[in-house]
């Protein structure tokens, strides 16, 4: 099939790369023309493993190609997928004017039938707008917008950040959303074909129609992220009344009906799309005269537990930290990825500078998206950043510190050499925001304060 993907980001970049490999002709076209060039030469300006092999492999099968002439790619694709950024608003709602402009853009350019599918994450009612976009840019061209000249369906990703290739290739459900009629059925037959080598063990599509489809990516999100604060809730009671949330996790998680799944205890949940996608879906319901009282507590708990870890190293060493040394494992909001978008180490690492401290980070992928992310949260105090120095390997972070500060579950921390960290640090301290260790490492001479533990 000829697929144009519109917007070179990270979903676009993902998906056009992956249906490119099963033998689809792709065309992702993005207006950054600098950008563009950079992918043409085989730069990826993202992060996620097995991402650029697979793309490098396609680019020069001639199957993954780039541009930025909207005009060309909306004549190539006969499946035109949205997959444009929509950033949140001030007040918590989805931006979708890039959506929209993508829409409206096809409508300029399209003599044929087009499928448009709505990649990007949207708010319910969203492949309305988008129909009523491209139909009105028809009208401006005097041509028909009715009947068979285009479909809108909804077709949302579920790709998880540091596995969004395996996410793709071995999907757990592909879920479509079409409109009634002629060409909801047209629309039905065209995904069921380009998503046909990703069904061949079982039928993976869930079909409905394009409201739910909507709906259904938002309640995903807001599902996982409360089940993260439900359980960060429990640990910071575990703290207070003496219990192991490891072992009530392992309790809980064997019942077939919780499951194990987005259970552990942390510095609470970051990212682009879990607190992006709360924060939709209150401002929906609140459009609609509704207040999700259970997904606002959920927004309230994690970012309170963002500062948990604080109030443990402040406990321990007081609230003025000035002259104090602080080691971070972890920068990127979650490992197998270089985002630094709401990271819970930006919340962690702003109250311990501005307390006095000075820090000595370290993380596997992420060290310059975190140079850029702290200078934009310090822009107005520049000066701050003068007490943060960037660690090449774990142990150049810890050497000399009061405290070593984990706050991303990266393998390479899991399992060190705790002699040499022991030997590393000024003082055995460790604030172990992921649980990695066991409590029983304090038999070992470390202090060791963890979430729930």
């Amino acid at each position: 099939m000829n697929i144009t993907v519109i917007g070179a980001g990270y979903v676009g970049l993902v998906t056009g790369t992956c249906l490119a490999d099963v033998g689809n002709d792709v065309l992702c076209v993005e207006l950054d023309a600098a950008r563009i060039e950079r992918l043409r030469q085989g730069e990826v300006p993202i992060y996620e493993p097995g991402l650029k092999e697979l793309m490098e492999r396609n680019r020069r099968a001639g199957r993954l190609r780039f541009t930025s002439d909207v005009a060309e790619s909306v004549r190539h694709g006969d499946v035109q997928m949205i997959a444009v950024g929509t950033p949140p608003r001030a007040d918590g709602s989805a931006d979708v004017s890039q959506v929209l402009a993508a829409a409206r853009a096809i409508g300029q350019h399209m003599d044929s039938f087009k499928l448009v599918v709505g990649k990007s994450t949207v708010p319910v009612g969203t492949g309305e707008r988008i129909r009523a976009t491209i139909a009105e840019a028809l009208r401006e061209r005097g041509m028909p917008a009715a009947g068979e000249t285009f479909s809108v369906a909804s077709n949302p990703e579920f790709l998880k950040e540091g596995a969004a290739i395996d996410d793709f290739m071995r999907p757990e459900r592909i879920v479509i959303g079409t409109e009634p009629g002629p060409g909801g059925e047209r629309a039905r037959e065209m995904l069921r074909q380009m998503y046909e080598p990703f069904n061949r063990h079982h039928d993976r599509a869930l079909f409905m129609d394009v409201k739910a489809a909507e709906f259904t990516k938002y309640a995903a999100n807001a599902m996982l992220a409360t089940r993260i604060s439900f359980m960060n809730e429990l640990a910071n009671l575990a703290d207070a009344v003496g219990v192991d949330i490891e072992q009530v996790r392992r309790g809980i998680g064997s019942d077939g009906r919780i499951g194990y799944s987005f259970l552990y205890a942390g510095t609470g949940y970051g990212g682009s799309c879990f607190p992006k996608d709360v924060r939709a879906l209150i401002h929906t319901a609140q459009a609609n005269g509704h207040s999700l009282r259970v997904l606002r507590a959920v927004e309230a708990v994690n970012e309170a537990q963002k500062g948990v870890l604080v109030g443990k190293i402040t406990a321990r060493f007081g609230e003025n930290l000035k002259g104090r040394v602080f080691g971070i494992w972890g920068l990127a909001f979650k490992p197998n990825t270089d985002d630094m978008r709401e990271a819970p180490s930006l919340v962690i690492m702003r109250a311990l500078l501005e307390r006095g401290a000075q820090l000595v980070v370290h993380d596997p992928v992420a060290m310059d998206e975190a140079r850029r992310a702290l200078a934009r949260l310090f822009e107005q105090r520049m000066a701050l950043l003068d007490h943060v120095r960037y660690a090449d390997k774990p142990m150049e972070a810890a050497a000399g510190a009061d405290a070593l500060v984990i706050v991303t579950e990266w393998q390479a921390f899991k399992s060190p050499n705790f002699n040499a960290l022991k030997r590393a640090l000024k003082e055995p301290v460790i604030f172990d925001g992921r649980n990695l260790y066991e409590p029983a490492i304090r038999q070992q001479g470390f202090e060791y304060h963890a979430i729930g533990r």
